[in-house]
């Protein structure tokens, strides 16, 4: 049936609410070298990921991320979460959660990202259709978002969404100047369901094990942050939003923000020492050297302050990354090593 921008658009958000099961690859080419301590990261943005997912609302669900060898599953109920790992026969209870967490897969389901997507582009981005098409066996209307910024990497966001309630099927994001998709998901299979306990509810066989954890530790090397006072502007762009009590700021709109974090020590000196093995391009300013890795969709550059009036702040390394342009990152990374710097 017809249908206007507005309205595909107001469905596709719209169905973050619906119950739903299916199975979806995610296929990622960013070729972003392995970071120690964010491989977990870097995995999800190099390759294929597939995932079975049961969504009963947006607060209870189960995601199974599956491989050669076994799978991960993670499960949802409200503020409960577990995690069960076939391959250690462990089922882990997370309590609490961290306000800002690494990207997972759930994260790269075809609803998840079509949704967060469109909210971020905002109503600067310029909508069009697309062509129908089937995917996984449905008929889908298609939806063309192209980012207003022009400090954005990316170029445009092809989704496709269920004709008859606007669920996202098909995601393709591609960074500026490509005709192939940097990111791409999409259901292979996927129906409406009726929520079953039984399938969201982790269950452990005989001889299993079960662990307890807190949500700040699974955050990897975000928990290695050091404590410092950031500008409210960087490469022209305002602060977006410093979370409380953590040390990292995000800064810019929409499909160009960006997000600033500081490691003192051997945790920055560590991924420094990585992005340069992995062949990221030297850059240097008057008060830092660092590296910059640039990929398609995502810039990332890593500045080390080579001195200062503070013993504190002389050990500190910036980690810029997001959608920005390598130009906006390596002025902010230039901005943040000038500074004296201040710590809680």
């Amino acid at each position: 049936p017809a249908v206007t921008t507005v309205q595909l658009r107001s469905r596709i958000l719209a169905a973050g609410r619906l119950s739903y099961s299916g199975y979806a690859e995610s296929n990622a080419t960013f070729g972003l070298p392995s970071l120690p301590g964010l491989s977990d990261v870097t995995s999800l943005l190099n390759g294929v990921t597939r995932m079975q997912v049961w969504q009963a609302s947006p607060s209870d669900w189960r995601v199974d991320v599956l491989s050669d060898t076994g799978e991960r599953d993670t499960y949802q109920h409200g503020r409960s979460w577990y995690v069960w790992d076939s391959g250690a026969e462990l089922l882990t209870q997370i309590i609490g959660r961290s306000s800002v967490r690494l990207p997972q897969a759930a994260d790269f389901l075809p609803p998840s990202l079509a949704s967060r997507l469109l909210a971020e582009a905002g109503t600067r981005a310029r909508l069009s259709l697309l062509a129908p098409r089937r995917v996984a066996g449905r008929a889908a209307n298609g939806l063309r978002v192209v980012p207003g910024d022009p400090e954005s990497t990316v170029g445009r966001i092809d989704i496709w969404a269920d004709a008859a309630d606007g669920l996202p099927l098909d995601v393709q994001i591609y960074a500026r100047n490509t005709r192939q998709p940097a990111l791409e998901t999409h259901f292979f299979q996927v129906s409406r369901w009726r929520p079953d306990r039984t399938v969201l509810t982790p269950r452990r066989g005989p001889g299993t094990g079960f662990t307890t954890t807190t949500g700040s530790s699974l955050t990897g090397e975000l928990s290695q942050l050091t404590p410092i006072v950031l500008p409210t502007v960087l490469a022209g762009q305002p602060v977006r939003i410093i979370p409380d009590l953590l040390p990292l700021g995000f800064y810019g709109h929409g499909l160009s923000t960006f997000v600033v974090l500081a490691f003192s020590g051997s945790t920055g000196q560590r991924l420094l020492s990585g992005a340069r093995t992995a062949g990221g391009t030297p850059v240097s300013t008057g008060d830092g050297t660092g590296v910059l890795v640039s990929a398609p969709l995502v810039t990332v550059v890593l500045m080390h302050r080579d001195a200062g009036p503070r013993q504190h702040y002389r050990d500190v390394t910036f980690l810029l990354a997001g959608l920005a342009s390598q130009q906006v990152l390596k002025q902010a990374a230039a901005t943040l090593v000038s500074r004296p710097g201040e710590a809680f």
